[in-house]
């Protein structure tokens, strides 16, 4: 059911447009590569082999990672697809 000017089926683009730019911007995330650091970068404890191995290119002991991924970063949550001011263009 569309309303307006918009065609059938048009929400539901816009929904199935949102998780692909999301699911684009979560495969997007910089991936380690290079030779591993022997020390966090961040505290300075040396990073067990085992996860040296398992990640090439790691920088980050275990706990600074989980302490950045608990943190929340703001980032812009406006649907350009869904605004008036895109359609008008």
């Amino acid at each position: 059911m569309a309303g307006g000017w918009a065609k059938d089926g048009a929400v539901s683009e816009q929904i199935e447009a949102s998780i692909n730019d999301e699911l684009a911007r979560l495969k997007a995330r910089s991936v380690p590569q290079g030779e591993s650091f022997t020390h966090c970068a961040e505290c300075e404890e040396p990073i067990p082999e085992a996860r040296r191995i398992a990640l090439p290119g790691v920088k980050l002991c275990i706990d600074c990672v989980r302490e950045r991924d608990g943190q929340v970063r703001a980032r812009g949550g406006i649907n350009r697809r869904g605004s008036k001011d895109s359609q008008l263009k």
